[in-house]
């Protein structure tokens, strides 16, 4: 048993109504899931200048007759992005747009009420251990500041220029994973129990720990190269327009501006942690397969883990050499999130 790894608790299944609780934070993460891929497209169709207001109570119900739409056109032509690109757009052409806003405000609402209504019910009726309630209070209350979160980021586009700014964007999305992130991890420890699993080489934990941190980074400078629309730019790989390293990478001064103005500078930034995942998750999987006494959910998540992130790489360099066209690049967002997932597994699985 020298070889083996060993558990600080019995491994015993936690109780069903446990699991019950588990089943529904996955339910949960099913949602944020959609959440995000929904706000990818609605982003791709430049929708979310849409709306122009935020009301989180009355904004539930949409325009009902032709006087509600034609006000809700109305305030949307006061706006610079009706003025600088979408001039002249039809009433039935501001309803496309307005359609996917709404229903990314829509599911954020739906998302609000499944979590808090079943975590009042299972804390009334005690189905909850000792100590979990004070986890997902926070996810609820992060949950609330996303909403205001994107609030601020579309009032970022629409005051002068008919963009959101792609710091706003990208800490939208960056909350929306931390919000992912925190209600799997929680609810992978409510399926599996509260076990750390001893006698794993420190190695491996840093190492697992260190992906899904590059993973995170790296959706994070995903959501930089959507701010700026570095992706219609440099759609070539390996090279970008025949540059191992574009040229006008440092263009800009200050220097510091590039990794946030630049479309080269973006795009070339997102490349590199996409080449050093490539390199270093096949390094995890191999620590992975020949650790003794690893519970057999680690090396499965290592294999899920590797293979997730050839699928994601391979959606990348579709959506960038094709011109992003929607379908990819809502696909490679839904990928993202997936790897993500895929790396916070196998993290939990060796913790």
């Amino acid at each position: 048993m020298h070889d083996a790894v060993m558990l600080s608790r019995s491994a015993v299944t936690p109780p069903s109504h446990v699991r019950q609780v588990a089943v529904w934070l996955f339910v949960c993460c099913a949602l944020l899931f959609a959440m995000i891929v929904l706000g990818g497209v609605t982003r791709l169709t430049h929708s979310g200048l849409s709306i122009t207001e935020w009301q989180p109570i009355v904004g539930t119900l949409p325009p009902l007759d032709e006087a509600q739409w034609q006000e809700a056109l109305s305030k949307y032509q006061r706006t610079p992005e009706y003025d600088q690109v979408t001039k002249g757009m039809s009433l039935e052409e501001f309803k496309g747009i307005f359609w996917w806003e709404y229903f990314h405000r829509l599911l954020g609402r739906v998302i609000g009420i499944v979590f808090l209504l079943p975590l009042l019910w299972f804390v009334l009726r005690g189905r909850i251990p000792p100590g979990y309630p004070a986890r997902l209070a926070p996810i609820f209350v992060l949950g609330g500041l996303q909403g205001a979160m994107g609030w601020y980021m579309v009032k970022s586009g629409l005051v002068d220029d008919p963009r959101v700014s792609q710091f706003r964007l990208t800490a939208h999305l960056g909350l929306a994973l931390i919000i992912f992130a925190a209600t799997m991890w929680v609810g992978l420890s409510l399926w599996f129990g509260e076990r750390t699993v001893r006698n794993v080489p420190p190695s491996v934990r840093r190492w697992a720990l260190g992906i899904a941190g590059l993973v995170f980074v790296m959706a994070l400078t995903g959501g930089f190269v959507a701010g700026i629309r570095a992706g219609f730019a440099y759609n070539t790989f390996p090279l970008m327009n025949g540059y191992l390293v574009p040229p006008e990478i440092l263009m800009l001064e200050p220097w510091w501006k590039n990794p946030f103005w630049n479309m080269a500078t973006v795009q070339f930034d997102h490349r590199l942690l996409a080449w050093a995942l490539a390199l270093l998750t096949p390094v995890l999987w191999w620590k992975l397969s020949g650790t003794l006494g690893l519970p057999r959910r680690a090396r499965l998540g290592g294999h899920a883990l590797l293979f997730m992130l050839a699928v994601q790489i391979a959606l990348g360099i579709s959506t960038l050499v094709n011109g992003v066209p929607l379908h990819l690049a809502a696909a490679h967002q839904a990928g993202a999130v997936l790897l993500f997932a895929a790396a916070l597994n196998v993290a939990h699985a060796v913790r």
